[in-house]
């Protein structure tokens, strides 16, 4: 049976609760409201309509800026295999200890210095020209294959750190119970480390790879006709930017629900770390 004073409390938040829903709609129509009557009522709104949120423009061009979208999900989804594997194999070398493993241990921490501080846009320069100039047998010349191996590049550094965090955060009891029971390095790294690690480094990674579904848009500048370059196209033959405006919306209807996912894991990381 519930008593009164417990039926009380409940009334109680639920006006709090109503009342607060009030109070956040209120704010946001009137911050809305301000936000729109502010902007067009600009002398030049007029003009900024006209030349990015023209609708004819945006229909006539959206199936072609959709279509260049299809080409960076697909480079997103092998780039980000790669940059797991690559970044994995460069983390596990730094954890490497020995002086008989100096020279990989120096040649990852190299590698992570290296494409850390290397813009991703002078990097996909240098990939895109620099490789096909160098006319060897077997190199790629699709700029569709260079950006994505500049993206790997680039990325894997920034992923083969969040991974070095992970593994160096796994307690060393942990290791030490598993040589205990007669694990190896590689065995004890792989079934006891990784697993670990890899679920404390869950958000950071999620939130890494949400950055690079915007990143993938620059693959438009080696001349893949992905979402960017169609839409540069496309406000080319209608002298307008709209375009670039619906190449905008996409990307970030494409990084809502990534970006929606990495916080309901960090979340749930942040509760499970306070019950422990």
């Amino acid at each position: 049976m519930t008593s009164d004073l417990q039926r009380e409390r409940l009334a109680y938040r639920r006006s709090r609760a109503r009342r607060s829903t009030l109070v956040a709609l209120a704010s946001t129509v009137v911050f809305a409201a301000a936000v729109w009557f502010g902007v067009t009522g600009a002398p030049g709104w007029p003009r900024v309509r006209d030349s990015f949120f023209d609708w004819r423009v945006a229909l006539r061009s959206l199936p072609a800026v959709a279509e260049g979208l299809w080409l960076n999900v697909r480079v997103l989804v092998v780039c980000e295999v790669a940059v797991l594997v690559l970044a994995l194999l460069v983390a596990a070398a730094r954890t490497l200890r020995g002086p008989v493993w100096f020279p990989l241990r120096a040649l990852s921490t190299a590698y992570v210095d290296l494409f850390r501080g290397l813009p991703l846009l002078i990097c996909l320069y240098l990939v895109g020209f620099g490789l096909p100039g160098l006319r060897l047998s077997g190199v790629p010349t699709d700029p569709v294959v260079l950006g994505g191996i500049a993206l790997v590049l680039v990325y894997s550094a920034y992923v083969a750190e969040v991974f070095r965090a992970g593994i160096e955060s796994v307690h060393p009891s942990q290791v030490a119970a598993a040589r205990s029971l007669g694990l190896d390095h590689r065995r004890t790294l792989r079934l006891v480390v990784l697993p670990q690690a890899v679920r404390r480094v869950l958000p950071a990674l999620l939130n890494d790879f949400v950055a690079l579904q915007k990143d993938c848009g620059l693959i438009s500048v080696l001349g893949a006709v992905d979402a960017v370059r169609a839409a540069q196209i496309e406000s080319s033959l209608a002298y307008d930017f709209t375009p670039y405006v619906v190449a905008g919306l996409l990307f970030v209807l494409l990084a809502v629900p990534s970006g929606r996912l990495a916080d309901r894991v960090a979340r749930r990381a942040a509760r499970r770390q306070g019950a422990l």
